[in-house]
């Protein structure tokens, strides 16, 4: 089984900054990628940034210039870095990781820590 806990969420006046991590624990046969995603209010959840075990990253339309993601010496923490915060950021940042969960899995799962709450005032 794989752990997510995200910490790092708060209230933000516009154009500040926030920094989110993510500590993965558990086990995992192989890990592929971990990311951000999101979810505001009446909306459907969207990804913000991803980063996959070899460094490649990708982010969302809306946040590129402006947010970026990174992790530590291994895969098991991964960061995400806000800057110039907007409200239209507001929502419940979630944790992703995907990677093969057994030996004889044929593709990757995806596991999700609980959330932590951005909000950004104006």
């Amino acid at each position: 089984q794989v752990q997510l806990v995200e910490s790092g969420g708060g209230l933000v006046q516009a154009g500040g900054s926030l920094t989110l991590s993510c500590l993965a624990s558990g086990s995992i046969f192989s890990l592929t990628a971990m990311g951000w995603y999101r979810q505001a209010p009446g909306k459907e959840r969207e990804l913000v940034a991803t980063i996959t075990s070899g460094g490649s990253t990708d982010y969302a339309d809306s946040v590129k210039d402006r947010f970026t993601i990174s992790r530590g010496d291994t895969m098991n923490m991964v960061y995400l870095q806000m800057h110039s915060l907007k409200p239209e950021d507001t929502a419940v940042y979630y944790c992703n990781l995907r990677g093969y969960s057994t030996f004889y899995d044929l593709g990757t799962d995806d596991y999700w820590g609980q959330g932590t709450q951005v909000t950004v005032s104006s």
